[in-house]
């Protein structure tokens, strides 16, 4: 599930695209780029998201965000307005 885009189903956030950056056992941790910035990401239970299964980020683009993680935030609010672009 890491790398995929997620909509936020429930919260303040309700309906806000995001990038799952990592994930534990009942939680994920998402960021847009934008207010949940790569190196402060939101944790958010996993019940409370629906993943979208073909947009997001290959594993190997996932790890250039940790290796270069300031530029992280623009390639995620990129993804981001690709997918958008492309299907809404």
């Amino acid at each position: 599930m890491t790398g995929r885009l997620a909509v936020s189903l429930a919260g303040h956030d309700k309906d806000s695209l995001f990038l799952i950056l990592r994930e534990e056992k009942d939680s994920v941790y998402l960021a847009d780029g934008v207010s949940r910035l790569y190196a402060s990401p939101k944790r958010k239970n996993r019940k409370h998201i629906q993943t979208i299964e073909k947009a997001g980020m290959d594993q190997a683009a996932l790890a250039a965000l940790a290796r270069n993680p300031a530029d992280a935030d623009t390639k995620i609010k990129r993804c981001i307005k690709l997918y958008v672009e492309k299907f809404k």
